[in-house]
């Protein structure tokens, strides 16, 4: 009777650590963090655009106003701000979700061929509220942490918009891993993931009381900045290791030469150029002034120079 009432008591003791851990403050800014590393679909527009251009049949001017809309979608964040002022986050994150799957999932569907073509406007109101959908995060977790970590609000907003940068390359792994080289699937994996991320962590996210402000000594802050300086620096393994590799290849080649077989012509192969043709005459090229083409802008997709692009009409917009 005694062991029934002390595996009794220490499953309810293990069952209300894990209410309080979902409940704390610590795991909400775990669910931030993976909520950010979900946030970044705007930066993978350059894998799947080739694909919209192939499929719909479009031009790269059409192609640049489509970017032209989710890049206006992905910055205009008043919206959001003003909804997480008078509601809760979980009503930000949701409503973020919700706009999320249904542009890039409309996108989707127009590039697989499940529905017709749309109109040019239809995929920028698509693509604009796909990527309008990234405020929404930022408004619903930033705003969130800040609340929760007053002390630390500068280290939690670099941790979260540092995932944020690296969302792309995370998103990138796991579409190879799931659907391989399959780039269509791309664009339903950016519909699908980032919602599901978000509505699973709803009610984790939510603005808490602070009981106590957490303080460091002196020796624990030296021992977090060891370990900062241990990540840093651990890319320089790859580094030395790629060059290693490179380098024992290139002292390879040099020791062992491939050998080239030279097949010598027969002279009646070779002809010789006549004695008396005149040779060609070389202009002496003048280097053109900076100057003389800043008014005249290069056809779009080639590179321009410094003042082309300070004088041109995007980077008025801009």
């Amino acid at each position: 009777m005694a062991k029934l009432t002390e595996n009794g008591g220490c499953k309810a003791n293990m069952v209300g650590f894990s209410i309080h851990l979902l409940m704390s403050r610590w795991f909400m800014v775990f669910a931030c963090l993976l909520i950010m590393s979900m946030a970044g679909s705007t930066y993978l527009f350059s894998l799947y655009s080739n694909e919209i251009k192939s499929s719909l049949g479009y031009d790269q001017t059409t192609l640049n106003l489509l970017s032209f809309f989710k890049d206006l979608g992905g910055n205009v964040g008043m919206i959001s701000g003003f909804i997480n002022e008078v509601t809760p986050p979980w009503v930000v994150l949701f409503m973020g979700a919700i706009m999320n799957l249904f542009g890039y999932f409309m996108i989707w569907l127009a590039v697989v061929g499940r529905i017709a073509k749309p109109p040019v406007w239809h995929m920028c109101f698509y693509i604009c509220i796909g990527a309008s959908s990234q405020t929404f995060a930022n408004a619903g977790v930033l705003v969130t942490c800040v609340k929760n970590f007053p002390e630390s609000r500068g280290i939690v907003l670099g941790l979260l918009k540092g995932f944020v940068g690296i969302s792309g390359a995370i998103i990138t792994q796991l579409y190879h891993a799931f659907y391989g080289n399959d780039v269509k699937s791309l664009v339903l994996l950016i519909g699908w993931l980032p919602s599901v991320v978000s509505c699973f962590f709803l009610r984790t996210v939510r603005v808490l009381k602070v009981d106590r402000q957490v303080s460091f000594t002196r020796l624990e802050y030296a021992g977090s900045a060891a370990v900062v300086l241990i990540l840093l620096f651990a890319p320089l393994v790859l580094v030395f290791e790629e060059e290693f590799y490179l380098w024992k290849r290139k002292q390879q080649i040099l020791h062992d030469p491939p050998q080239v077989k030279v097949i010598p012509e027969t002279p009646s192969s070779v002809q010789l150029a006549p004695q008396n043709q005149p040779k060609p005459e070389i202009s002496e090229l003048k280097p053109n002034s900076c100057f003389s083409d800043v008014f005249k802008p290069p056809p779009r997709g080639q590179d321009y120079t410094i003042l082309q692009a300070i004088f041109s009409l995007n980077f008025v917009d801009f």
